[in-house]
């Protein structure tokens, strides 16, 4: 691993008690990049209408600043921010790059199955998102795989748009804000 890469790398998070050790690595902040720029389009399943979802927020992103063609999964919800919603990904009109997850832990090996089957290249686990029997099992067969990071924050964070979501005010001060 490179010195830059080292100084990126963020420490390991503590496991919560009774919860098994994270043992699987993901791609490095290169390669992580290298999957965005190979990416030309996102299936977000578990897409939310709701504005306060963080699956909401990164569709807004995706859809206003990034380049990605970007369909919404959810069999409960027929439109998200004017496009269309689709009941699986089997039901989507095209094969996507990425799958983009945002759906409870113990429905992660479901998304998965579905993920292989469309032919998809990439399963992304939102933040907070880990699941390292579906890690081993989506690479085992060919996929890329990247878990507890944002989609839209790695996408910020490369290509200069983190001020787009409050993470970079451009003020630099040790003082606190009037209020």
């Amino acid at each position: 691993m490179s010195a830059d890469v080292q100084a990126c790398a963020l420490p390991a998070p503590a496991p919560a008690a009774g919860a098994p050790a994270r043992t699987w690595v993901g791609p490095s902040a290169p390669e992580r990049l290298a999957i965005l720029r190979r990416t030309r389009s996102i299936a977000i399943v578990g897409a939310s209408a709701n504005a306060s979802r963080a699956s909401y927020f990164v569709a807004t992103y995706l859809l206003s600043s990034s380049p990605y063609d970007v369909y919404f999964v959810n069999p409960r919800a027929t439109q998200i921010l004017g496009q269309p919603v689709y009941p699986s990904l089997d039901a989507l009109p095209v094969v996507p790059d990425l799958v983009d997850v945002f759906r409870r832990h113990d429905d992660l090996p479901t998304v998965l199955d579905e993920t292989l089957a469309v032919g998809a290249r990439t399963l992304w686990l939102q933040l907070g998102s880990w699941h390292e029997e579906v890690a081993q099992r989506a690479e085992a067969a060919g996929l890329e795989v990247v878990m507890d990071r944002c989609v839209k924050i790695e996408h910020a964070r490369f290509h200069g748009g983190l001020h787009l979501a409050g993470f970079d005010t451009g003020v630099i001060s040790s003082r606190r804000a009037l209020r």
